[in-house]
């Protein structure tokens, strides 16, 4: 899938030289975090966000700094913050640099940009043109199709757990040799050991998703390799509960 797949067409987006509080009544009106800061012609020229309002002079939140440090980082820097701090207009707020896709953008570099650099919504542009945006909305909405068109319901338990061993056969990291499966009514009985606590939940989590799966039950055993020091999924069971090898 491609941006074009999922953006929103419809963009709230705000003039660079609209007043900060007009930025701040947009984004409430419409329950958005960020708007896109556009020129008379449309063509993207930044990104206003609520983190842009974090440090501002009416909440008294403006960035103090020890007086050496001011020293250390020149006049110019301070100068940047007072103006982000105090400014009146949107383009003395915005990132004047924001990061932005074209339509053809696949969503896995959608989200490698999100995720690279911390930020919840990716500007839609062509030839420089705001036409769209892609939000985490976005891909959340976009998942729905993919989970209503899975496979269909395992027809017996013998589906679901060649099912569930063929997709731990696929993970680098699941103790194939180590963990065995049980399924009886579509209940999914997990056994075996496991080297590392954090294996429980994934395999947990993979059982789950195999269609057909009503329950999984945890029944493995964590051995620590160095002590030796073993602990099941509830210590509070005296049949599960760990103790010391």
């Amino acid at each position: 899938m491609k941006a074009v797949d999922i953006m929103t067409r419809r963009v709230i987006s705000v003039g660079r030289d609209a007043s900060v509080f007009e930025a701040v009544r947009l984004m409430l009106q419409h329950r958005i975090s960020g708007l896109p800061v556009v020129d008379p012609a449309g063509i993207l020229v930044g990104m206003i966000t609520e983190g842009d309002f974090l440090r501002r002079a009416e909440a008294g939140t403006e960035r103090h700094r020890p007086r050496w440090l001011e020293v250390f980082l020149g006049p110019g820097r301070a100068a940047v913050e007072y103006t982000h701090s105090h400014g009146r207009k949107v383009y003395e707020v915005m990132s004047d640099q924001p990061y932005s896709v074209s339509e053809d953008t696949p969503l896995e570099k959608i989200v490698d940009l999100m995720e690279s650099h911390k930020i919840k919504r990716v500007p839609v542009t062509r030839d420089g043109r705001l036409i769209g945006i892609v939000s985490r909305a976005n891909l959340m909405r976009a998942i729905l199709p993919i989970v209503r068109s899975a496979l269909p319901p395992a027809q017996s338990d013998l589906d679901i757990r060649k099912r569930i061993v063929a997709e731990m056969d696929k993970q680098k990291w699941a103790p194939v040799a180590l963990v065995d499966v049980t399924v009886k009514s579509g209940i999914v009985d997990l056994w075996g050991t496991i080297l590392d606590e954090r294996e429980r939940e994934a395999l947990k989590v993979l059982a789950q998703n195999v269609p057909g799966v009503n329950e999984v039950r945890d029944h493995m055993i964590w051995v620590e390799p160095t002590s030796g020091f073993t602990s099941g999924p509830d210590d509070s069971d005296p049949k599960l509960a760990g103790k010391k090898g």
